[in-house]
């Protein structure tokens, strides 16, 4: 019997192998540059927004950074007194949880907290955030929005219709209360002109390639010294 044309077999080997590369890759970028810089910090980001991130990183430029790829990225700093790249890196590791990532510079502790301690960007709030306010929207024109929304907005549950090609609001309407958990409807809503969500970046650890010592930002002692103390603590009270 003839083989079919379609009949083919296809090798994922080369597929298996790129991944892998691009795994080592980032692994040694990552260790390359815990021998390059000072300082590693480790950072959380709340309410992502790639284009942000984006704008944070040109302007620290002199510096590099790596975000995702948690697990890469432990493997790189070692999850293990035994494996670790360097001393008390694995400190480090254990932190990378969630939206976390590395920070490699050679700019000091203080400018690091004080730049990104300002750094805080408002954006509009996505379904599944918190609303911070409550909206209200009153009776009249919603000139904001083009004609062509009127039907949408009737969708979302707005109390609207076309008046002289103006969109306009038949009735008081609330959108959302304070505290509310947004809707998908609520949240497309608030993109016109309704910012809730506050883009941040946290410094929260910090690694000095020096001394290595690794401590939480606004701790003057490591925190493996500061773990100890709160064991000798618990240990007198009972």
């Amino acid at each position: 019997m003839p083989k079919s044309k379609h009949d083919k077999k296809v090798s994922l080997t080369k597929t298996a192998k790129k991944g892998l590369e691009l795994k080592q890759n980032l692994r040694e970028e990552i260790q390359k540059c815990v021998d390059t810089y000072k300082y590693l910090f480790i950072f959380s980001v709340a309410n992502m927004r790639n284009s942000k991130l984006k704008d944070i990183w040109n302007a620290w430029k002199h510096s590099w950074r790596f975000f995702g790829k948690n697990k890469v990225m432990m493997v790189a700093l070692g999850q293990s007194p035994s494996d670790e790249h360097k001393d008390n890196l694995y400190q480090a590791s254990k932190k990378l949880k969630g939206e976390a990532g590395l920070l490699f510079t050679n700019r000091s502790k203080e400018e690091v907290n004080e730049w990104f301690t300002k750094y805080t960007e408002m954006d509009c709030a996505r379904a599944g955030n918190k609303a911070t306010f409550t909206v209200s929207l009153d009776p009249g024109p919603l000139e904001w929005f083009p004609h062509s929304m009127e039907p949408q907005l009737r969708q979302l549950g707005l109390p609207t219709a076309l008046k002289r090609g103006v969109v306009t609001l038949l009735s008081d309407c609330e959108v959302c209360k304070e505290g509310d958990v947004l809707t998908p409807e609520q949240a497309r809503v608030l993109l016109f002109g309704y910012e809730m969500a506050g883009f941040k970046v946290t410094i929260k650890y910090m690694w000095d390639a020096e001394s290595g010592r690794f401590q939480q930002m606004g701790d003057d002692l490591p925190e493996s010294a500061s773990e100890s103390v709160e064991e000798s603590e618990s240990d007198n009270e009972d």
